[in-house]
Parts: C-alpha cells; sequence; structure tokens
C-alpha cells in the first residue's frame, strides 16, 4: 500500500468540472492579471476571514512582504516571531532589513509563546508576527493582552478558516497573511497569497505595493514590486473556497479517527497527539510527537511500508545558516529545537480513505510494539 501525505489529484478529480469551467472562463476573458476575478475573490475571503477588506497578491511569502512594506518596516527595526516556522516567515523581515527576534513556542500548539513574545518587546520593536501553525490559531488573546499595541501581522498561510474564540484567523491583528500555495487547505494550481485587513487605508497601500508602488499609472509614489495575483488562480479559488469548509470537516474527522486509533492500539505511551486549543483547528496538518529520540527511525520504517511523512522542521529559524549573524546559538530555543527533532506529519488531507489511516497507524503500532502473531 503507498499513502502519499497529499493527494492533489483526488481533490482535482471530485470538483474537475467546476474548476475546468473557471479556467475556460478566464482563458476566454481576455483579463489574466488582476480585474474581475481577482476583485470578486478579494470580497470572498474577507467575508469569509470576517475582515472588511483583502488584498490579493502572488504568493503567501509575498503576502508578509507587502504587510511588512506597508508598515514601513526597515533597517533598525525588530520584527518579533517564532522560530518554528517556515523560511518565508524570517525571509520578509531580512529582506527589509530589519531585525528578526526569535521567541520560543509553547510545547503543546507549537505556536508562539505569548509570554516570550511579551519579554521580547523593546523600543525597536516594530511588529509581531505570530504564526498559526498546522491549522490553529495561536492564543491572540493572550499576545494582545502582553504586546499591547505593536502591529500585529498574523502568519496565517496554514490557517484559513481557523478560529480562536469565535474569531477567525486574520482578523485579529492589523492584518493576516495567506498562502494559497497548493498543498494548502485552500490551493490554487501554482503560488498565490492574500492580505486580509480591518483597515481601509493600509489595504489601499497594498494594492499600490503590489503594482510596483504605482496609483495613478506610471506615477509612483511608494516603492513596491510586482505582487499581483494572477486572474487563473483566483477563478480556482473562487471554486475550491465553496468547497472548503466541507474539506474542514473531513480533515478534522481524520483527526478524530486517528486519534481514536492512537488510543485503541495503546501508543500514547510513544507518541504525543495534536493538542486542540479552544476554536477550530483545520489540521493543515497532523503532527505527532514521537518520544524516545526515535522520530528519524520511525520515518524510515513508514517510509519502508510505503507511508509518506513530512518533518515539519528540521532545523528552527535561529539555527540557519544564513541567520547565524544574529548571534543564536544551540540551545537558545529549547522547546524549538525539541520540536524540531521529535515531530512528524502524517497524512491527513480530505480524501484519505479510513483503510489508508488504519494502515498508517497499524505500521506505527508495529514499529513501537512489533508484528502481531
Amino acid at each position: 500500500m503507498n499513502i502519499p501525505l497529499l493527494d492533489l489529484r483526488a481533490q482535482y478529480q471530485t470538483i474537475a468540472a467546476e474548476l475546468e469551467e473557471a479556467l475556460l472562463r478566464v482563458a476566454r476573458s481576455g483579463r489574466y492579471i488582476l480585474g474581475p476575478e481577482v476583485e470578486a475573490l478579494e470580497r470572498e475571503i474577507a467575508s469569509y476571514c470576517g475582515t472588511s477588506s483583502a488584498v490579493g497578491v502572488s504568493s503567501g511569502s509575498d503576502a508578509l512582504l507587502a504587510a511588512l512594506m506597508a508598515l514601513e518596516v526597515g533597517p533598525g527595526d525588530e520584527v518579533i516571531t517564532t522560530s518554528y516556522t517556515f523560511f518565508a516567515t524570517v525571509g520578509a523581515i531580512s529582506r527589509l532589513g530589519a531585525r528578526p527576534v526569535f521567541v520560543d513556542i509553547d510545547p503543546e500548539t507549537y505556536n508562539i509563546d505569548p509570554e516570550h513574545a511579551g519579554a521580547a518587546l523593546s523600543t525597536r520593536t516594530r511588529a509581531i508576527i505570530p504564526v498559526h501553525l498546522y491549522g490553529q490559531c495561536a492564543d491572540m488573546t493572550a499576545l494582545a493582552e502582553l504586546t499591547g499595541s505593536i502591529a500585529v501581522v498574523e502568519d496565517a498561510a496554514q490557517a484559513i478558516g481557523a478560529e480562536h474564540h469565535g474569531k477567525r484567523a486574520g482578523s485579529f491583528g492589523l492584518c493576516g497573511t495567506f498562502s494559497f500555495f497548493p498543498s494548502k487547505n485552500l490551493g490554487t494550481l501554482g503560488d498565490g497569497g492574500m492580505v486580509v485587513t480591518n483597515d481601509a487605508g493600509f489595504a489601499e497601500t497594498l494594492r499600490v505595493l503590489r503594482n510596483h508602488g504605482s496609483q495613478p499609472k506610471y506615477c509612483h509614489p511608494l516603492i513596491g514590486g510586482n505582487f499581483r495575483l494572477d486572474a487563473i488562480h483566483a477563478a480556482v479559488l473562487r471554486v475550491k473556497l465553496r468547497h472548503l469548509d466541507r474539506w474542514t470537516g473531513q480533515r478534522q474527522a481524520n483527526a478524530a479517527r486517528y486519534r481514536q486509533l492512537f488510543v485503541h492500539h495503546q501508543l500514547l505511551e510513544h507518541v504525543d497527539l495534536p493538542v486542540e486549543s479552544p476554536g477550530r483547528h483545520t489540521y493543515n496538518q497532523f503532527v505527532i510527537r514521537v518520544k524516545g529520540a526515535r522520530r528519524d527511525e520511525l520515518k524510515t520504517f513508514l517510509a519502508g511500508h510505503g507511508v509518506a511523512t513530512e518533518v515539519y522542521y528540521p532545523i528552527p529559524l535561529h539555527l540557519q545558516a544564513c541567520l547565524e549573524p544574529l548571534g543564536y546559538k544551540r540551545g537558545s530555543l529549547p522547546e524549538s529545537e525539541r520540536a524540531a527533532v521529535e515531530t512528524l506529519a502524517l497524512p491527513i488531507y480530505p480524501e484519505l480513505p479510513p483503510t489508508q489511516q488504519e494502515h498508517v497507524v497499524d505500521c506505527i503500532r508495529s514499529f513501537f510494539q512489533g508484528p502481531t502473531t
């Protein structure tokens, strides 16, 4: 049995007719960059996230970059964020000449620890970027209490539709940024991103920045970039958005099934399962923590039995070679470093059959307990 970490073809097959109709509509329209499809998607995403505005951009990475540019983050500024995330988060900070200030994570949710974030504040702090990792919101209530009026840019790339105390990811801070990379819960056929906000002036600045700082055409009050969203991606996302809540429900059902199977096979002495804090977890990933320093061994064993897994993230950002000048050493952020060597993502995509989940967990049981007789 071969079980992929993600099967995008399975998703495509369930909505092929709708997608192909949308693709053909764009092809025939002659409007390929920005335009009506993007504007419609922006309205729909803003409504879905509970914000007044949304600005489509070229990728989740550019969403972060444009948001920080709109804040005029630059040399001499500090931006607080987590070390346990994808590189795009720190890449946006560093590209603008600002200094990333890394803080440790909550060991249960893997999200930024609000107390550490509050303790890292300085007179140079320009913004905080909490990352809603794996489909679960960071503790935005505690973060707001500890960080006050500092601008919060939510990196919600993995968490569209996630909720914390009834509010959607992206709606807490000054803005939230999303990625529509194909592997995300809401993914397009390439790269795409979005910034959502309740600040109309901030949204307008983003619209200027995404088109080389041009407003009106050929007049450049700002230095921006080419961060425009293509119409074909917007059309794809508009189709998929209609199915997103159903897919989220299937991910949540798969997560519940995993929990039942791990309990049934008495595996909780060997692994820790994802912790659900109050709110809505959308399970972009189902990440277990493997005890006893056996994560890599288990990963190899599962690969040998046809089960694809992934390690998110094997090297925390504060230990990346290109960021060595920041001065962080091994041991600086112990929970981030521990998560990097103990966690493993299992297949969780909506179309994953129950029989394949059973095979995944049975293989894990065999690894720890040996084959059944």
